[in-house]
């Protein structure tokens, strides 16, 4: 190692710098929150790294040695600066802005109702949303600082997942759709007789929900394909067909009547989640992750 890095022991520095500052090992105790004899020892190890005394007795208190008032004036001026840094740091850490990326299925129908409440929750947050490409899982864009998204596999190592729920699916229908009264009564295994709606982004969540009715996925019939699930949830709504969806994204329509779910959802592997990278912005993470999980 070279001489550069051959520094003494940070907690002995802290010592020294602070007796000598308050020309006082009593002081300096009390600052640190150690006792006098632990500053005494740090300063005498800080001594015998350096080979020279640095602090005197002097009457009730102590004087620096000509080598002591340098090392002071220099461990002074790092320290300072050392804390500025951080002084400055996190302050620019806080007044800058969280970025959340959000599919847009996501955001529309389940964040952006929720969003008010939110910021006035948590003013400090100072949350900004952005859109994800598409429905598609996208685990983190690079301007943003977590992703709110439903992951079905598994976490990166340089993320963080905060699991917020497990994800439910099923079909849902408008009571505008003209098969909407027959169906509200039938049984799951009535809707291998329709033209079912999908998105291309989870062709696997109507085979998903039928293995879970114990129907055979094969015999389901597809009609109306969409590129996102925004578009095939807005479809539905429309009456023109029975949709798949996950009950997070459609709960407020089933609440106000714009769409039914005659057979309810069953869980899928996967988790709401929001994906954050590791050691960045935790504080603030753990945060909305924990208002959140309250508001589900």
């Amino acid at each position: 190692m070279s001489d550069s890095f051959n520094l003494p022991p940070l907690n002995a520095l802290k010592a020294f710098e602070a007796s000598a500052r308050l020309q006082s090992i009593t002081l300096a105790a009390k600052e640190l929150h150690v006792t006098h004899g632990a500053v005494s020892r740090q300063v005498k190890q800080l001594e015998e790294h350096l080979g020279i005394t640095l602090l005197s007795k002097h009457g009730r208190g102590i004087k620096l040695t000509d080598a002591g008032m340098r090392l002071y004036q220099s461990s002074h001026e790092a320290f300072t600066q050392i804390h500025q840094s951080c002084v400055d740091i996190k302050r620019q850490t806080q007044q800058a802005p969280f970025v959340l990326a959000c599919p847009g299925s996501l955001l529309a129908r389940w964040l952006i109702p929720r969003l008010e409440q939110l910021q006035h929750d948590l003013p400090d947050l100072r949350l900004q949303v952005i859109t994800n490409a598409g429905d598609d899982n996208t685990l983190q864009q690079s301007d943003a600082d977590a992703s709110l998204v439903f992951l079905d596999q598994a976490c990166p190592e340089s993320m963080h997942a905060y699991i917020l729920d497990n994800e439910r699916i099923g079909p849902v229908l408008s009571p505008l759709y003209q098969h909407a009264e027959t169906l509200r009564s039938a049984s799951a295994a009535q809707l291998l007789d329709e033209p079912l709606l999908f998105t291309h982004s989870r062709q696997q969540a109507w085979p998903q929900w039928a293995q879970a009715q114990q129907l055979e996925a094969s015999a389901l019939t597809y009609a109306q394909g969409f590129e996102h699930l925004y578009y095939l949830l807005e479809a539905a709504v429309s009456g023109l067909g029975v949709a798949i969806a996950p009950e997070h994204l459609v709960r407020s329509d089933i609440a106000n009547g714009r769409l039914i779910a005659p057979w309810g959802f069953v869980e899928t592997s996967a988790k709401l989640i929001l994906l954050t990278r590791k050691n960045q912005h935790t504080q603030r993470a753990q945060q909305l992750a924990q208002w959140l999980i309250n508001s589900l």
